[in-house]
């Protein structure tokens, strides 16, 4: 597995992918997409044993099957230096398991790699042989830097173009690596994974001096990070979950979850000072990862004070995606995961694909002076806009936000998701007020709120037009000075503007605090943006 080379196209600031144009020509059908399109990965760690079966070949795959076996192979093997006798009957029991599933699914292969536990343990090359007699299935022992590059690799997937410090915690090791500009640089491998820490003689205060020992040598490896830390593995995502708890924070998505290393003190006091049983039960972790958080967040703590990130971001991939982003072509790497997720998702499911680009355009208009990010949003916005048709008239709009708040994509802070949400909220509702979600809509503020609203509303009335991409059609145009909307239409088109279509407008144009004014032209081809 060797190093990836450089973006081949220029990346756009503050998106970190590469300039295709307003849309681009989408890849999911490319045939070295297609490839792509079940991919199995397993990862034999030194906690737990998952199976990740992705699906689709979009940039942001969705996740087929996903299952976990907490087994523990690296338990005590500070004192024996074997694999935990029971967690390797469970892991072997749990391969045999993986195998017929993979089977079952028409998976011509999986793709199986062990991490630190196996490859420390005396016996784990015996265990690796036993797998393979018993399954057929080959696994792929790699080292410490091999696993930083393949976790940083699953960053990438969801952050293209990020620069920061990748640290992954497993249950025997820690990893860290450097990204930058889409590249994977400098990497180490620790023994910093808490159940090497638990068997540490001494108790907190020897536990403690040996973290902070092994840190220094790791930042004189690494040098200065002071960009963004991106967390990877379940101890993390545990402690990300109970930081959530203790802010009362209302969105419980994991990926882009942002964490100050001041919240980061915090938590840590607040695990120090909680019932771990109760902690456990109010955050939904289970038993055998609640075991472990104490010892992940003293090496977190010391993490952070160590490296100083401006600021700490959870992924949700690793290396199990870093897997796949390692089959994936470059110019599929290039592309925008959130872009690229919501093409999937309309040539999937809207009843017109390809019209979300043709709404695209007839709504620009209102966003001649968006930012680069803003315009991103609008164009997911309309690429999703017609995806939950199925669901009920009246759930409709519940649907949209909570497709957009909670589902799989990637590249979205969760800011944006709330924004994305609400927009499509308002493609099916003029209203937002009285629902279950209200409690989000605070994460974004009022004027966010209210640019929202006009994007569902321009998008609600766009939809009443249903312009074929070949046809003439009509014309949106806003003179902000003078808080005007005009709406151009040919003759041909004016039997679409009909009593519904009009109450549609005149509700944008309410949202815009603008006059509306409606004019005939004359039939001409207008220009739809590539």
């Amino acid at each position: 597995m060797a190093d990836q080379t450089n973006n081949a196209r220029a990346l756009v600031p503050e998106t970190g992918v590469a300039d295709l144009g307003l849309f681009g020509k989408p890849l999911f059908e490319d045939p070295s997409a297609r490839a792509l399109a079940r991919v199995g990965v397993v990862d034999v760690g030194s906690n737990s044993v998952r199976l990740v079966v992705f699906d689709g070949a979009a940039r942001s795959p969705a996740y087929f099957y996903n299952e976990k076996i907490m087994c523990a192979l690296g338990a005590g093997m500070a004192e024996t230096g074997h694999l935990s006798p029971e967690g390797r009957v469970r892991a072997l029991s749990a391969m045999r398991r993986f195998k017929k599933l993979a089977d079952s699914m028409g998976l011509s292969e999986l793709t199986v790699v062990a991490t630190a536990a196996v490859r420390d343990a005396s016996d784990g090359r015996a265990f690796c042989d036993e797998v393979l007699r018993d399954t057929g299935l080959r696994i792929w022992v790699i080292d410490g830097e091999e696993e930083a590059r393949l976790s940083a690799q699953g960053v990438l997937l969801g952050w293209p173009g990020a620069f920061g410090l990748v640290c992954d915690i497993g249950g025997s090791s820690m990893e860290l690596a450097e990204i930058s500009g889409g590249r994977v640089g400098r990497r180490v491998s620790s023994q910093l994974g808490p159940l090497k820490l638990r068997d540490i003689k001494g108790g907190a205060k020897a536990r403690n001096a040996h973290i902070k020992e092994v840190m220094l040598r790791l930042k004189d490896t690494m040098g200065a990070q002071r960009d963004r830390l991106f967390l990877v593995g379940g101890s993390w995502r545990a402690i990300a979950r109970i930081d959530m708890t203790r802010r009362g924070y209302p969105l419980h998505v994991l990926h882009e979850y942002r964490m100050s290393p001041r919240a980061v003190s915090a938590t840590v006091k607040y695990i120090k000072n909680s019932d771990p049983e109760e902690l456990r039960l109010a955050c939904g972790v289970s038993a055998s990862r609640m075991a472990l958080v104490p010892y992940a967040a003293e090496v977190l703590s010391r993490l952070v004070k160590t490296f100083t990130p401006k600021d700490i971001a959870i992924s949700s991939y690793g290396i199990r995606e870093g897997m796949l982003y390692e089959q994936m072509p470059q110019r599929l790497r290039d592309r925008d995961p959130l872009l690229e997720a919501c093409r999937f998702a309309e040539a999937k499911d809207a009843r017109t694909p390809g019209f979300g680009k043709v709404l695209y355009n007839f709504i620009l208009p209102l966003y001649k002076s968006a930012s680069a990010p803003r315009r991103r949003l609008i164009k997911a916005a309309c690429l999703l806009h017609d995806v939950s048709w199925r669901a009920h008239p009246d759930y409709r709009a519940e649907v949209c936000f909570d497709n957009a708040t909670r589902a799989n994509l990637g590249g979205l802070k969760h800011s944006e998701r709330v924004f994305l949400g609400l927009a499509l909220l308002h493609r099916y509702s003029n209203k937002r007020e009285n629902s279950r979600f209200e409690d989000l809509y605070e994460m974004i503020d009022e004027k966010a709120r209210a640019d929202a609203e006009v994007l569902g509303k321009a998008m609600r009335f766009g939809a009443m037009l249903w312009m074929n991409p070949e046809e003439e059609r009509g014309e949106l145009r806003w003179f902000s000075k003078k808080k005007q909307l005009q709406l151009r239409l040919t003759q041909d088109m004016l039997p679409l503007f009909g009593e519904v279509a009009e109450a549609r407008l005149n509700s944008l144009a309410a949202s815009l605090g603008a006059m509306v004014e409606i004019k005939t032209v004359k039939a001409r081809k207008i220009q739809v943006d590539e």
